[in-house]
This record gives C-alpha cells, sequence and structure tokens, in this order.
C-alpha cells in the first residue's frame, strides 16, 4: 500500500493534512478498501465542534455502517459537499477529492499524537 508521506494518520484509519492554519480530514486507502463499495457519507455541519477518537459522521457501504472518529479536536469551516452526490469518491480518490471536512484546530499539540506514514503502515500491517 503506498502512502502519501505528506500526511499523518490516526490509528482510526483517518488522514489529516495541514492547509496554513487549518487541517484537512479524510479516511485511508486501507480504510476504504476494508469497508468496499461505499454508497452514503453523514457529515458534520459547518460550525459543529469535533473531539478526538469521537464520532464525527458515518459511512454507509454495501458491507456495513462505519462511524468516522475525529483524529482532531476543532470546528468544522468545510464540508466535502461533492461526497453527497458522489460517496464513490471516497473509494477512487481517498486522498484527493474524497476529503471530508476542514476543521480549525482547538489544539495543535494534538498533530504530536498522530502517526507517519511509515508508523501508520506499519500500524496497519499488525
Amino acid at each position: 500500500m503506498s502512502l502519501p508521506t505528506d500526511l499523518l494518520y490516526s490509528k482510526e484509519h483517518g488522514w489529516v493534512r495541514r492547509e496554513g492554519s487549518d487541517l484537512r480530514i479524510g479516511i485511508t486507502e486501507f480504510a476504504q478498501s476494508e469497508l468496499g463499495d461505499i454508497v452514503f457519507v453523514e457529515l458534520p455541519e459547518v460550525g459543529d465542534k469535533i473531539e478526538t477518537n469521537e464520532p464525527f459522521g458515518s459511512v454507509e457501504s454495501v458491507k456495513t455502517v462505519s462511524e468516522l472518529y475525529a483524529p482532531l479536536s476543532g470546528t468544522v469551516v468545510e464540508v466535502n459537499e461533492a461526497l453527497e452526490e458522489g460517496p464513490e469518491l471516497v473509494n477512487e480518490s481517498p486522498y484527493e477529492k474524497a476529503w471530508l471536512i476542514v476543521i480549525e484546530p482547538s489544539d495543535d499539540a494534538e498533530l504530536d499524537d498522530l502517526l507517519t506514514s511509515e508508523q501508520y503502515n506499519a500500524h496497519v500491517s499488525e
């Protein structure tokens, strides 16, 4: 599995990309491959607060419904509206087109708890 090295990862299979003071969040290729074909994505509203390791939405696949866990705490400043009409983007482009939300983080120190691509690769290989 080829992981982008410019991202940070959570043990719950989320990825985080710093964009200025904001953080873009999505799910990993590993997560989408385990879920199977995604048919619905439920995301929070702009302005909602999310908390580290707490559910902030869900993805429904042909196999199951899975909660999305926040890799960091913060306030939602943008939601990927394209996933409403095209949830399959999560399968097709997990790192580019299928980002989920953008947050303004509550505490940048939480980034230190995330994994590098090498650490995440070792985590999913266990």
